[in-house]
């Protein structure tokens, strides 16, 4: 497997205790119903984080979105910022965990009485699940990076399914992905509706051309918070960042490029629908992945 989600192998997640609606369980007794509404219809909100240095970074900003995708939704999750943030820190603390953990929190509607999209079906609390696991992407990726191939799949526009909630539906993406990997790429770069440039399947997408960083206008893809940070530090960084609409014909003409995520931080790209870059990283991915290497220190 190759990609921005790809991990390194550790044994140690094979004995994980999952948090699932207030108890801590091996993760082979991790399980939920059929009749969830995250199983049947992909309703629910999820958050990945990490812990860094016995900190989970960004916390708020990730509470931030998690309560406003459950908000926008009409999704009770039943727990509070503080309480979810206990539960966190509780997985972690159960796990022996310090350092180099990626965290999933999901929240969907609950169980339902019978399979239904309408959330009126819904016959009790909404489930929530933790799991934290010892996870960090293979050194390889950062020297190797990522091939991407445009895919057909387009992100779509806020009324038709705004990209920026963070939902389970995530079956465009992986169409997306599977077009991609089955072309020999690793992860799909997508366009929006009109044509330009929006993201990646999982990831959100940068490219450098004239030293300048350029990236989306955001309107069609993940509200991500790495991204967020990243478009941050370009001004520190003494570098002009354009968040605008751009066009393939841009990205073809591009020196570097890198994606964003809370997993991967910034990995380098290394080639564009069979174009190649210069470089791995590039000068300018190397100065920002240093940049929010300081960033996430000293979180």
């Amino acid at each position: 497997m190759a990609g921005s989600q790809d991990i390194a192998e550790d044994p140690r997640n094979a004995s994980v205790l999952i948090w699932l609606n207030g108890q801590l369980v091996p993760r082979d007794k991790a399980v939920v119903s059929v009749f969830d509404g995250g199983y049947i219809a992909g309703d629910g909100v999820w958050e990945g984080m990490r812990l860094h240095n016995g900190r989970l970074l960004f916390i708020d900003e990730h509470l931030d979105r998690l309560c406003l995708g459950a908000r926008a939704i009409d999704l009770n999750m039943g727990m509070d910022r503080a309480a979810l943030t206990a539960a966190l820190i509780e997985t972690c603390r159960a796990n022996g965990m310090h350092d180099g953990v990626h965290l999933r929190l999901m929240v969907t509607r609950g169980v339902k009485r019978t399979p239904s999209q309408d959330p009126r079906a819904t016959i009790g609390p909404a489930t929530v699940v933790i799991v934290a696991e010892h996870k960090v992407p293979p050194l390889s990726l950062a020297r190797t990076g990522l091939a991407l191939l445009t895919s057909t799949i387009r992100c779509t526009r806020a009324d038709q399914f705004d990209m920026r909630l963070n939902s389970h539906s995530r079956l465009n993406l992986i169409t997306a992905l599977i077009q991609a990997y089955k072309s020999g790429a690793d992860e799909a770069l997508m366009l929006d509706d009109a044509g330009f440039v929006s993201s990646c399947n999982a990831t959100n997408f940068f490219f450098v051309r004239n030293g300048t960083v350029c990236t989306s206008t955001g309107r069609s893809c993940f509200n991500g918070i790495t991204r967020a940070k990243v478009i941050e530090l370009c001004a520190p960084a003494g570098l002009l960042v354009r968040c605008e609409d751009f066009t393939l014909l841009d990205v073809y003409g591009a020196e570097e490029a890198f994606v964003t995520g809370t997993f991967g931080g910034l990995t380098p790209v290394r080639m564009v629908d069979g174009r190649p870059l210069i470089g791995l990283p590039g000068p300018v991915t190397a100065r920002l992945t240093a940049q929010y290497q300081a960033l996430v220190a000293a979180s």
